[in-house]
């Protein structure tokens, strides 16, 4: 993680190596450096620390964060559709390829259907039916009226009417649901996949003399990529960070040198329990397709200032897992304390916990009191 800190620490008489008026010892008296009391290191007078030691004053400073992460460029899913064959069959034509862009209705693929076939017999039998019996009918109708039909006659010619009329109905909402019509019977078996929506091909999962038994699988993806969608994965601790309509520079590898402004679009409101990151989604405009799915990028996401404690990182003492600072307590006397760092870049560091506004700390030469 990188942070922008808008620090200026002022080169005043408290970064000023203290030291005291008081004559040097002569030559082999031999001060000591400095003394322990209980958990206090003490630097006595005329011990040549005072001369090596520069203590400053923790101040409040309003800090600019920067969060850097990587990303990918995705499609977005409410411009992207799968295409599903309605029928099985035998692919004998692929129109497209891979990475193509297609315009809605064009020819996809043409597929040998035995189901079409059926589905074309189906409703040229229910026509037949339905003439047969609508005729069957009529002729009932002009009966009753001469009185040589019986009711009973003209109800059940009504009944086989009706039905005939349900089935063409069904045989009809299959073939609109194909894609087909009866009129392009000729064919029989062959169905043109038409594409459903303008677009660019971004998966395929057929070709030519495949065989497609499923209808519910997608035979190819077709995603509109005028609008783009920028992803990245923000770790848990950091996602206080991110906010929606946050400003974000995104840089892509494939680009270099150019640096895309944009505003976060989407925080998800679910946490990977594996990963334990959120995903957060930019949105671009990308009318010359530069930008492709599956491209890297890099997001920086640019916080509002918080004010926050800074130390110059001289300051700060590593001993295994811990980092500790000396805090001046009185004059000349110091005690060790831990704390907590939240963010460092350079020669500063924000301070999460451990310090508090006003506390005066080692900044040069703490290290010779860790001796």
């Amino acid at each position: 993680m990188a942070i922008g800190l808008a620090l200026g620490v002022a080169a005043d008489r408290s970064l000023v190596p203290k030291t005291e008026s008081a004559p040097r010892p002569e030559a082999g008296q031999g001060a000591p450096a400095f003394s322990r009391v209980g958990d206090r290191m003490v630097v006595p007078e005329g011990s040549p620390l005072r001369t090596r030691l520069a203590v400053a004053a923790v101040e409040m400073t309003e800090v600019s964060h920067k969060l850097m992460l990587p990303a990918t460029i995705e499609a977005d899913p409410a411009r992207t559709v799968k295409v599903l064959t309605p029928v099985t069959g035998r692919v004998t034509d692929l129109k497209v390829q891979l990475g193509a862009r297609v315009t809605k209705g064009q020819e996809l693929a043409v597929i040998d259907s035995g189901d079409l076939a059926q589905a074309y017999s189906d409703d040229e039998k229910a026509r037949a039916q339905l003439k047969l019996t609508k005729q069957a009918l009529d002729r009932i109708m002009v009966l009753e009226r001469t009185s040589a039909a019986a009711v009973k006659d003209r109800e059940q010619a009504q009944s086989d009417y009706a039905q005939a009329q349900s089935e063409f109905d069904r045989s009809e909402l299959r073939l609109r649901s194909i894609g087909v019509s009866f009129e392009q019977k000729d064919e029989m078996r062959l169905l043109s996949l038409k594409a459903p929506v303008t677009g660019s091909i971004i998966d395929l999962q057929i070709a030519p003399g495949a065989v497609l038994n499923d209808a519910t699988a997608a035979v190819m993806t077709i995603a509109n990529l005028d609008t783009v969608w920028v992803t990245a994965n923000v770790p848990e601790k950091d996602t206080a960070l991110v906010a929606t309509d946050q400003p974000v520079d995104v840089a892509f590898p494939a680009y270099l040198g150019q640096t895309l402004r944009g505003k976060v679009l989407f925080v998800s409101d679910v946490l990977d329990p594996d990963t334990r990151r959120t995903k957060v989604r930019i949105a671009f405009e990308n009318p010359s397709k530069a930008f492709k799915p599956g491209m890297f990028a890099t997001a920086a996401f640019i916080a509002p200032p918080m004010s926050r404690l800074v130390v110059p990182t001289s300051a700060l003492l590593m001993t295994n897992d811990t980092t500790s600072v000396f805090v001046e307590v009185a004059d000349w006397a110091f005690e060790r304390r831990n704390v907590e760092i939240e963010a460092q870049e350079g020669a500063t560091a924000v301070i999460k916990s451990g310090l508090g506004p006003g506390d005066r700390v080692v900044v040069r030469g703490g290290v010779r009191l860790n001796d």
